[in-house]
């Protein structure tokens, strides 16, 4: 299979032969993660990061009530804990929302790939400012779009970053997230969430069956997310 974060550095600028050897080459294991469980805990000092080959995976923090807030969704292609490499001490933690099936890559490797190839690094650099993109882009929905415009502007953000590494099926993704976790990442309740999902159902811009969602009517979507991909930077420039 092809590593599915060459796939997605791909969209954003060509990487050469070698650049493809050493992302391959820098896999040490291969290990999986089942649902529920933490890939990487707050407050570990990991010698390695994790790259999500395969599952949904979330960062995460706890308040002092036991309540959680998922900050990021991660997919397939993610590198979900490169930032570790630097700043040494995990502030959240990264958490398992389907069985994940994880590459994990020495600090060491990283550090002899920052040495011996800068395309590569700048665009590994790219990948964790886009990190930070989407961050910006859910703090501005969360406080200042309705519920309904942050689901649809979610849902739109999911099917171009699946579609980017290869996990859509024309217009359906496989969303396998409850809708408990729906609501950690939104800051609604459960049924909240319902109550969302099922107006945007009724609406026609989307189907869900179990864990299959189809975007029926992708440009109202975008609309009532107010969804603009720029943050994404998915087009395919020299880095």
């Amino acid at each position: 299979m092809t590593n599915p974060l060459i796939l997605k550095l791909e969209q954003r600028d060509s990487l050469s032969d070698a650049e493809k050897r050493a992302l391959e080459n820098a896999i040490a294991r291969i290990r999986i993660v089942e649902a529920d469980e933490d890939i990487v805990r707050e407050g570990d000092r990991p010698n390695e990061s994790c790259l999500l080959l395969d599952g949904f995976a979330a960062r995460y923090k706890i308040v002092s009530n036991g309540r959680r807030q998922i900050s990021a969704l991660q997919i397939a292609g993610d590198f979900i804990d490169l930032h570790s490499f630097l700043l040494k001490t995990m502030d959240h933690g990264v958490l398992a929302l389907t069985t994940c099936r994880i590459a994990t890559v020495p600090h060491a490797t990283l550090e002899k790939i920052t040495a011996e190839f800068p395309h590569l690094t700048r665009m590994l650099w790219l990948d964790t400012l886009i990190d930070g993109a989407i961050h910006r882009e859910w703090l501005t929905a969360m406080g200042r779009l309705s519920v309904t415009a942050h689901m649809a502007q979610l849902i739109c953000e999911l099917f171009l970053r699946l579609k980017a590494v290869g996990r859509i099926e024309g217009d359906t993704i496989y969303l396998p997230i409850t809708q408990a976790e729906l609501g950690d990442t939104l800051g609604l309740s459960t049924v909240h969430v319902n109550r969302v999902l099922q107006e945007l159902r009724k609406e026609g811009m989307i189907r869900f069956q179990g864990d299959a969602l189809t975007i029926l009517d992708w440009e109202r979507l975008k609309s009532v997310g107010e969804f603009n991909h720029t943050y994404l930077s998915l087009q395919n420039e020299d880095r």
